[in-house]
């Protein structure tokens, strides 16, 4: 299968470049930049210069894809205005590449988090966010998924709140990053709070079963741990980079504070069962221990 992708030299990205090779796929990858380009055609891929604020240029790259899989994002969380334009950037640009797929049966993956479920795990039937602060993402994802209806096999790969690679990545990687600038190892509230995650190798297998298996219209879990406690991932953390635990203000996080406030353990049971995903990675804890001081 041709398969046009976004985000391909990221932390996922790139791992899921690599899956699709080796499992035989080709790979187009949109890259922004002359370094993005270089990382994506050593590892395989073709590419497709653009960014993803470029309409007509990711259109072209699905209109040649027999599949496509959107994984880019800004990832700018420093202020809640730059985190609505970048949601907003990617509902345009999942809008388009929807909109090219429509009538092909052609699959579409694209990626959202998994939810919050009060007072147990959240499941694969469980609905996204209408509210807080990456609604605009649930939405953009709900729509791709209602373009079943249009013709195209479209689904959503959920991750969770950290996926990581030899301790780097996702939230845990942020609350990293915050520990080493303030040279504090923090958590919001008391800690208990619970955050599932997964190895990026292991997620990468999931969004080539997705690509390759997943009916249209449906969701998925990449959940490996179910969850941790923050209070647990910020004492590896804090050990490893030699620094004081302790508990700090939620607004401490900016934008995601409420986010990283909130209990929020998910199950991937039926994707596990329905897709045969079986992770085999390192769980978080584990890998967090490669960090180094």
């Amino acid at each position: 299968m041709r398969v046009f992708l976004t985000g391909g030299t990221g932390l996922v990205g790139s791992a899921v470049v690599a899956e699709l090779l080796t499992a035989g796929h080709a790979v187009t990858a949109l890259a922004r930049s002359d370094a993005a380009a270089a990382r994506a055609e050593a590892a395989g891929a073709e590419v497709l210069r653009g960014a993803l604020a470029d309409l007509d240029v990711l259109r072209t790259g699905a209109q040649h894809a027999d599949g496509v899989i959107h994984l880019a994002f800004s990832n700018d969380f420093s202020s809640p205005e730059a985190l609505a334009r970048g949601i907003a950037e990617e509902g345009a640009a999942l809008a388009v590449l929807g909109d090219a797929l429509v009538g092909t049966d052609r699959p579409l993956v694209t990626v959202s988090g998994t939810p919050h479920t009060a007072g147990r795990p959240s499941t694969e039937a469980d609905p996204l966010p209408t509210g807080g602060p990456v609604a605009g993402r649930s939405a953009s994802v709900t729509r791709a998924l209602g373009l079943a209806d249009r013709g195209v096999r479209s689904s959503a790969v959920r991750l969770p709140r950290t996926v990581h690679h030899r301790g780097e990545g996702g939230f845990a990687g942020l609350l990293t990053a915050i520990a080493r600038r303030t040279g504090v190892a923090g958590y919001p509230g008391d800690g208990s709070q619970r955050w599932p995650a997964v190895h990026a190798l292991d997620a990468a297998v999931l969004f080539r079963l997705a690509l390759e298996q997943a009916p249209a219209g449906s969701s998925w879990h990449a959940v490996a741990d179910e969850g941790d406690a923050v209070h647990d991932i910020v004492a590896v953390i804090g050990r490893r980079l030699r620094l004081p635990v302790q508990s700090v203000p939620q607004e401490s996080f900016g934008p995601l504070g409420p986010v990283f406030a909130t209990d929020q353990p998910a199950s991937s049971h039926h994707t596990r069962t329905t897709l045969d995903w079986t992770p085999a990675q390192p769980s978080l804890l584990a890998d967090l221990e490669h960090l180094g001081a």
